[in-house]
C-alpha cells in the first residue's frame, strides 16, 4: 500500500475511535483566528497528539487541534492550528489533515489565513475573498504516487474556489456590512517574509496577497472533489510597500483586531451554506440528542 495513503488511514481509524461526529464543513483557522472554535457549539475536542502519526503544528499561538461541533445547526470540524510545509515536514503531511477532514465526512473546505496585502489597494484589516491561487513556488501535495482512492492522477484546477460558495461569501459580507476584497493568494515556502523583489514579482504575476499556507491544501482538496472557499485576513501590507519591517507579533495583533468581523463573516457563510447545501443537523437528530 502507498506509504501516504497507509498513514492517512492509520489516522482516519484513530480519529473514529476516539470521535463518532461527521462534520460537513471543514474550517481551517489561521494565524491569530483561533479562539472562533472556543465559541461554538462544541461535542469534542481531539488533540492533534492524540492522532497517531498525525504532523503537530509548532507555531506559537496555533492550540493544535480539532474541534468538532456546529455552527447554527451546521456540523463543522475546526483546526484550531494547521500545518506548515516551513515546519520541516513533507509536504504529504502538511496537507494530511485535509484530507482526514474529507475523509471524516466534510464535503465544503472553509480555509482562512493571515496574509500580506500585495495589491496596493488593500490595507492592513482587508478580508480578501480568494478567487484563485498560484501555487508554483511550493512543492505539489500530488507529486509521487497518486493515491487512486483520493482523487485522478491528472486534476483539474480550473476552478479551484467553488463559485457557488464565492456568492455565499459575497452574500453574507454584504448582509453583515463587511467589505470583501477579491483577489489572487500566493504561496511561498516561508518562513521567511517575501523579499521586496519578490513581493514585486508576486504583483506582476497577479497575486493579489501573500501567505505560506492554504494553497497547498487547496489543491489537496481539490483533488479529492471537496467544494472549496477561502478569506486572507490582510494583517500587514507585504514586504516592499510600506517603509517598515515586518514581525509576526505584528501579523497577530492585527489579525486578533480583526477577528471579531471574521467571525461573524465566517458564521454568517457558514449557516448559508449550511441552509444553501442541506446540511444542516435534522429534527430528528436533535430529537436522538434529548
Amino acid at each position: 500500500m502507498n506509504p501516504v495513503y497507509e498513514k492517512l488511514l492509520r489516522c482516519f481509524h484513530c480519529v473514529i475511535e476516539q470521535i463518532s461526529f461527521v462534520p460537513k464543513v471543514a474550517l481551517v483557522l489561521g494565524s491569530g483566528l483561533g479562539d472562533y472554535a472556543d465559541r461554538i457549539q462544541v461535542e469534542a475536542v481531539l488533540p492533534y497528539d492524540k492522532i497517531e502519526g498525525f504532523p503537530v503544528s509548532t507555531v506559537s499561538g496555533h492550540k493544535g487541534r480539532f474541534v468538532f461541533g456546529y455552527v447554527n445547526q451546521v456540523p463543522v470540524v475546526i483546526m484550531q492550528g494547521r500545518v506548515h510545509y516551513y515546519e520541516g515536514y513533507e509536504m504529504t503531511d502538511v496537507v494530511l489533515p485535509i484530507r482526514l477532514m474529507k475523509m471524516l465526512g466534510a464535503e465544503i473546505l472553509f480555509l482562512t489565513n493571515a496574509a500580506g496585502g500585495v495589491n496596493l489597494g488593500f490595507q492592513a484589516g482587508d478580508f480578501m475573498m480568494i478567487t484563485d491561487q498560484i501555487s508554483s513556488f511550493v512543492p505539489s501535495p500530488l507529486i509521487g504516487q497518486n493515491i487512486e482512492a483520493l482523487g485522478p492522477r491528472f486534476c483539474d484546477m480550473s476552478n479551484i474556489y467553488d463559485e457557488s460558495l464565492q456568492e455565499i461569501l459575497r452574500a453574507s459580507a454584504r448582509e453583515a456590512g463587511i467589505t470583501l476584497r477579491e483577489g489572487v493568494y500566493i504561496q511561498f515556502t516561508g518562513p521567511a517574509y517575501e523579499s521586496p523583489q519578490e513581493v514585486r514579482m508576486s504583483r506582476i504575476l497577479g497575486a493579489d496577497a501573500v501567505g505560506m499556507s492554504t494553497a497547498c491544501e487547496a489543491v489537496a482538496a481539490n483533488h479529492m472533489g471537496m467544494k472549496i472557499c477561502g478569506i486572507s485576513c490582510i494583517t500587514n501590507m507585504a514586504c516592499g510597500i510600506l517603509k517598515q519591517p515586518l514581525s509576526h507579533q505584528e501579523v497577530k495583533e492585527a489579525a486578533d483586531q480583526a477577528a471579531p468581523k471574521f467571525e461573524q463573516l465566517i458564521t454568517a457563510a457558514i449557516t448559508r451554506m449550511g441552509k444553501e447545501d442541506g446540511i444542516l443537523r435534522s429534527p430528528e437528530e436533535d430529537e436522538n440528542e434529548k
